[in-house]
């Protein structure tokens, strides 16, 4: 369908003027139906009738028109995707909101006013929606009351505001006097003809007409014209509440796009978000009508865009040595696989942990200054290797007790370093250029122990260094507090104990060196980030390099404790087995977050198990994450009745075995004469027999009360389960490969993982589940 030049679809372009000067002068002659010189209108305009368009609506014509009435109107917003124009409606409450501050908006001074959650302002003079929290162009705004949809749209799109008016104003005069079929032409060679209240016919101008069209008839389909928003078929969204029970950050992982669709990770929270409050509505219905449930507030947490920006000039360095075959996919590849790289670098990896953490905390401290009565906990969620971030993230939090056991390993120590002097180390670094610029800052081996690499960089200090520097520095530090014996491994994370065979846990022979040396030896020869409590970690990696080459991290801290940590397709498992941890201790837990989730689907090739690596010695099937129409998916429940039918069939072919067995056991008994005392072998064969064929049936209750029994999994998540799979789709299970991809980026749409959640945070808020009616 052809539109007007200079206009997106009749919406963007400012209202032509409509030529009705003769209308407004005199407005009963202007309006009557012979009045109208037949030269000025369009051949097509004349022929149109209900019966000769596809557009046209079978109306009765006979009905006797209702008084004029004002238009109720409604906001819009503009959604602009690639070449796609949508425009979608505020909700109820915000339309109302705004429409409130649109009557008194002044001359001079604006209104803002917070719309979808109060993750919007609406500055409404200026007539843009604008994000809080995110980096985001603003997007156009629109007090709607005309709509119109093409014969080839599939919704209803609305006219400027100067056209509505145009149109209303037409529109109350054809009311008031009830005369109808005229035709209003506009400067843009547009027609629009009033038919009667509910038929309102746009036509093109033949001008601006597809050149190729077949044939007339299709010059002739004009557009349909609605007024008011109750008339067009358009979901108006539930307002949200305003009482937020949890917060929640979401840290996408690799690459620019989360989905497949290749959408940002603003658009799948967006959905995410979605998700849970309609199924807040379903679950949760009696705590929303009893005031108990809010709702939860989820927001994106992006660390690529600062990753790959100007700052860094790493896709600038990365485009140089890239090689010009397979172009795009080599371009995929610097967007998203290199981010795994990125993050075993020790200058890129600090980057990544800097941009989460200071975005989580600005992001907090902005919601907490737009919601000062919010009092709710906060959790944190991370897919694929956002998940690996926000991991070694909570393992590096301190806590009080924490901090205290540090103070007192320094204020034990009269002498942190060494008693060299700063020319002597600087000498031996062969670093001696540098002495008169650390001493023109005063600077000795204490204070220079206490320098950042960034202090060292303002000093004019090259990169090579610097890195020698603090390198020498950290290495001392180690060395002297684990001659001391004031470096143990944190709680949970121990290596397996040497014991006094002098056999290590790989087999070999030991040296017969002191705890302390050992000790020392595995921190400086470690190639992988193994953590200490030295360095404040847990199980991620090390904020203190050791080796040459090993990542060397300061993690920043979050500005509150998080409640809940939940992993999507989460690669946890892998990458700790990769840095050398082969055990993650029971009594191990985060320090500023006391429950884990592993959430992930059967088929993502980039999830990781990790109750394996704290229970060793079972083997443990994984939680199912429960449909959230509250059943299993009918293809699982087939395979469970049939591996039941296997079973039973199983425990009868038994029991037929064992009924065998004792008729032909029996026999000879009668005919043998008594057996005397001490004599009782075939009486103990017999028992014997009849016990194995008993043991399956015997075996299968305690199995089950077994599965009933809750499992304790360690402390990482309270002594509850960790590991949680989703149930695959019925076409997902045809072919595993097909869908494997499919399924690392499933997370953000999957309503049973949004339900896991609300349950974790509800449950923790003492308001039950409720089961959805179906």
């Amino acid at each position: 369908m052809s539109h007007s030049p200079g206009e997106e679809g009749g919406l963007s372009q400012a209202a032509p003027t409509v030529n009705t000067e003769d209308l407004l002068n005199s407005p009963s002659q202007a309006l009557a139906c012979g009045n109208t010189p037949e030269e000025q209108v369009s051949p097509v305009v004349d022929e149109a009738s209900p019966s000769s368009t596809s557009s046209f609506e079978m109306l009765d014509m006979d009905s006797v028109p209702p008084p004029y009435q004002v238009v109720k109107p409604h906001w819009f917003f503009c959604r602009r995707a690639d070449d796609n124009t949508s425009w979608l409606p505020f909700s109820r409450e915000d339309s109302e909101k705004l429409e409130n501050a649109c009557a008194r908006l002044g001359e001079k001074e604006d209104v803002v006013v917070a719309v979808d959650g109060e993750r919007y302002d609406v500055r409404v003079k200026e007539r843009r929606r604008y994000a809080v929290y995110w980096d985001q162009a603003p997007s156009e705004v629109r007090r709607c009351t005309w709509f119109y949809k093409g014969d080839k749209d599939t919704k209803f799109m609305p006219y400027t505001e100067d056209f509505s008016n145009n149109l209303e104003d037409a529109y109350m005069i054809a009311v008031t006097l009830d005369e109808w079929k005229r035709k209003l032409e506009f400067p843009s060679g547009e027609t629009v003809i009033l038919h009667n209240p509910k038929l309102i016919m746009q036509y093109q101008p033949i001008g601006l007409q597809d050149e190729w069209v077949s044939s007339p008839s299709e010059q002739t389909r004009p557009r349909t014209v609605k007024r008011g928003v109750d008339n067009i078929s358009v979901e108006i969204p539930d307002g949200e509440s305003e009482k937020v029970d949890h917060l929640v950050f979401m840290v996408h992982g690799i690459g620019p796009a989360c989905d497949l669709r290749f959408r940002s990770i603003i658009q799948c929270v967006n959905d995410f978000r979605s998700a849970s409050l309609s199924l807040l509505g379903t679950h949760y219905k009696r705590g929303q009508e009893d005031g108990k449930v809010g709702r939860v507030e989820f927001l994106p947490v992006n660390w690529h865009n600062a990753l790959h920006g100007d700052a860094t000039g790493v896709d600038e360095d990365i485009q140089r040595i890239t090689l010009p075959s397979i172009s795009r996919l080599r371009q995929f590849t610097n967007d998203t696989l290199l981010d795994l790289f990125f993050y075993n670098s020790p200058t890129y990896c600090q980057t990544i942990v800097d941009t989460v953490a200071s975005e989580v905390n600005r992001l907090h401290a902005l919601f907490k200054q737009r919601h000062p009565e919010f009092t709710g906990a906060v959790s944190v969620v991370g897919h694929s290797l956002g998940s690996l971030i926000l991991f070694d993230l909570l393992t590096n939090q301190k806590t009080g007790s924490r901090e205290s056991n540090r103070e007192r390993v320094t204020c034990d120590d009269p002498c942190p370093l060494s008693c060299d002097s700063l020319e002597q180390t600087l000498i031996r670094l062969g670093l001696q250029e540098y002495l008169a610029t650390l001493q023109r800052e005063n600077l000795d081996l204490e204070s220079l122990a206490l320098c950042q690499e960034s202090d060292l960089k303002d000093l004019g200090i090259p990169l090579g260094p610097r890195k020698k520097i603090l390198d020498y520095v950290r290495r001392k530090q180690v060395q002297e507090d684990c001659t001391a014996g004031m470096v143990p491994l944190a709680p949970g994370l121990q290596a397996p104990p040497n014991d006094s065979s002098g056999i290590d846990h790989h087999g070999n022979q030991s040296s017969g060196s002191t705890p302390q040396q050992a000790q020392l030896h595995r921190v400086q020869s470690v190639t992988s980030a193994v953590d200490y409590e030295y360095f404040d970690v847990g199980i991620g990696q090390t904020n203190g390099g050791i080796a040459k080459g090993q990542v060397s991290i300061n993690y920043p801290q979050l500005a509150f404790q998080p409640q809940t940590f939940f992993a999507f397709g989460s690669p946890i498992g892998m990458f700790l087995t990769v840095r050398g941890l082969k055990h993650i201790d029971p009594n191990y837990t985060f320090p500023t977050c006391k429950s884990f989730y592993n959430i992930y689907h059967p088929y993502d090739p980039v999830a990781y198990r990790i109750e394996p690596m704290i229970v060793s010695e079972v083997d443990l099937e994984p939680m199912l994450i429960p449909h959230h129409k509250g059943r299993k998916r009918m293809h699982l429940e087939l395979k469970d009745s049939l591996a039941r039918m296997s079973m039973d069939l199983k425990n009868n072919v038994l029991g037929s075995l064992r009924t065998a067995w004792q008729s032909f056991a029996r026999l000879p008994v009668a005919a043998l004469p008594p057996v005397e005392d001490g004599e009782t072998t075939t009486e103990t064969n017999f028992q014997d027999t009849q016990a194995v064929c008993e043991e399956p049936e015997s075996s299968s209750v305690p199995a089950e009360e077994t599965e009933e029994r809750e499992i304790k999994v360690g402390m990482l998540n309270g002594g509850r389960r960790i590991d949680y799979v989703l149930q695959e789709k019925p076409i997902e299970s045809f072919n595993e490969y097909l869908f494997a991809i499919q399924s690392h980026l499933c997370y953000w749409e999957s309503e049973d993982t949004a339900l896991l959640l609300l349950k974790e945070i509800y449950d923790k808020l003492g308001v039950a589940l409720e089961q959805p009616q179906q």
